[in-house]
């Protein structure tokens, strides 16, 4: 019976030390989780903004080239 008395609290012991670990292991991954998600929101908002200017400058540029070319004389 002494043995058994002895063995529990070990027992215990590393049953929660398995719990603790695994309950970490877990909120880990969730907060992995939760940064990779908000990094690829901000990446994609990020592509999407400069997506959009580069458009806009694009277009700028395209009809400043064709205003060029209306003032260049024929040759």
């Amino acid at each position: 019976a002494g043995a058994d008395t002895g063995e529990q609290p070990k027992e215990l012991v590393r049953k929660v030390q398995e719990y603790t670990q695994k309950a970490t292991a877990m909120v880990k991954d969730a907060f992995s989780t939760l940064q990779e998600s908000e990094v690829a929101q901000q990446a994609r908002r990020w592509l999407s903004d400069n997506t959009e200017l580069a458009k806009k400058q694009l277009a700028w540029l395209k009809q400043q080239l064709a205003e060029l070319w209306k003032r260049t004389p024929a040759a």
